[in-house]
């Protein structure tokens, strides 16, 4: 049986299929018929095989409580195996329904209402909303634009907080979204480093750990025994897969202690068993998706360095900032001049595009803009015009 889905070019029509990209516009305050390049899915079709898994599970017709055994974690070991280089442990899974939530059970489980959290803004919203939304405050080692056209971390700022802030829980965005870095051995190494000096526990959400661009992504957990000992480490097929609203992530947590306190805290949120849709797609995913996979990643790559020449030749005042991994460009239209408020509302209602505005990932990202270029190329060039139009 051959891979069907390779034709990333085909429009695919999501309007009226409860999809939230592209149907809850007005119910999020947004115009109608604005194109939505904003939350993180793409619009790709996923790989045939996980579809013909997905219909014969249908075809049984009982879908009552279940669960998996070795073959799925043997499925799932193979894949960070072949493209991490990580041998985990069977013992280290915990299956959660999303990494958001996983995270939120992580802050739940290893700190308490009032504690301080250390976050990297300008970072993926959430982590920002499941500390505060369970009583804990956010501390951000805010990452600096190099002249290199890259993030950095302040090191020096990283270890101070942590002193300063009694930080024991510290949310790592690796690679990190929205600023598309691949985090090298040598700046993971020196965070975790500083990490087990101070008795930091580190949960490193490496949802977009598949798609690197550049470099290589490193697990966290896997550079040392002392990075073991004090990581959750948050893995997906969703991103690399399309599959988010299967809700399904595999945890892994080495050190048998924190992996305890951990299950303790699922248990108190009354979490047992997951949908067996996700996880007969995680198996058919990571088991007969490579083709689709490597094909997939090489369209994203080429939309890149398409956006990329885009922007350099038609948006003066705007700068891509250089993407390493994900599919999400961070875009700084901070040398236009146009006031980050007044941006954002240039981008709804004149090119009628709705992206995640900058702010929403600290104050740190006033005057960036979050474009999502997992897309045909059509529809990219598309967004891409209307905001040549409307800025111009």
């Amino acid at each position: 049986m051959a891979e069907r889905n390779l034709n990333f070019d085909r429009v695919i029509n999501r309007k009226n299929t409860r999809c939230l990209k592209y149907d809850f516009a007005k119910r999020r305050g947004m115009p109608e018929d604005v194109l939505p390049l904003w939350v993180a899915d793409m619009d790709f079709e996923t790989s045939s095989y996980i579809e013909d898994a997905l219909v014969e599970r249908a075809k049984e017709g009982i879908f009552g409580y279940s669960e998996v055994q070795t073959p799925y974690f043997e499925i799932v070991k193979d894949w960070q195996v072949r493209h991490h280089n990580w041998n985990i442990e069977e013992k280290w899974l915990i299956k959660t329904p999303g990494v958001v939530f996983a995270l939120a059970m992580a802050v739940k489980a290893f700190t308490n209402p009032g504690d301080n959290v250390l976050i990297q803004q300008p970072v993926y919203y959430p982590f920002s909303e499941v500390i505060s939304d369970n009583g804990r405050n956010i501390v951000s080692n805010t990452l600096y634009l190099g002249e290199d056209n890259r993030y950095h971390i302040d090191f020096e700022d990283f270890e101070n907080k942590i002193v300063n802030e009694n930080i024991k829980l510290f949310l790592l965005c690796n690679p990190h979204n929205p600023v598309g870095r691949v985090w090298s051995v040598e700046e993971l190494t020196r965070l975790g480093d500083i990490c087990v000096k101070h008795n930091v526990i580190v949960v490193s959400d490496e949802i977009h750990n598949d798609f690197i661009l550049k470099g290589e992504h490193t697990v966290f957990a896997n550079i040392k025994k002392e990075f073991e000992d004090i990581s959750i480490i948050c893995t997906s097929p969703s991103k690399t897969f399309n599959l988010a609203s299967m809700m399904i992530s595999n945890i892994f947590i080495p050190n048998r202690t924190l992996r305890s306190r951990y299950r303790k805290e699922l248990d108190a949120a009354g979490i047992s068993q997951l949908g067996v849709m996700g996880l007969v797609a995680c198996e058919a995913a990571y088991k007969d998706g490579e083709e689709w996979y490597q094909a997939m990643l090489e369209y994203i790559k080429e939309n890149v360095e398409f956006t990329r020449k885009f922007v350099e030749e038609k948006m003066p005042g705007v700068k891509m900032i250089d993407i390493e991994g994900t599919y999400l460009v961070w875009l700084d239209f901070r040398g236009t001049g146009i006031d980050a408020d007044e941006l954002d509302n240039i981008i709804i209602n004149k090119a009628k595009l709705w992206l995640d505005s900058g702010k929403i990932f600290g104050d740190c990202g006033r005057g960036f803009q979050r474009i999502n270029v997992a897309c045909p190329r059509s529809v990219l060039n598309e967004a891409l015009v209307r905001i040549e139009n409307a800025i111009g």
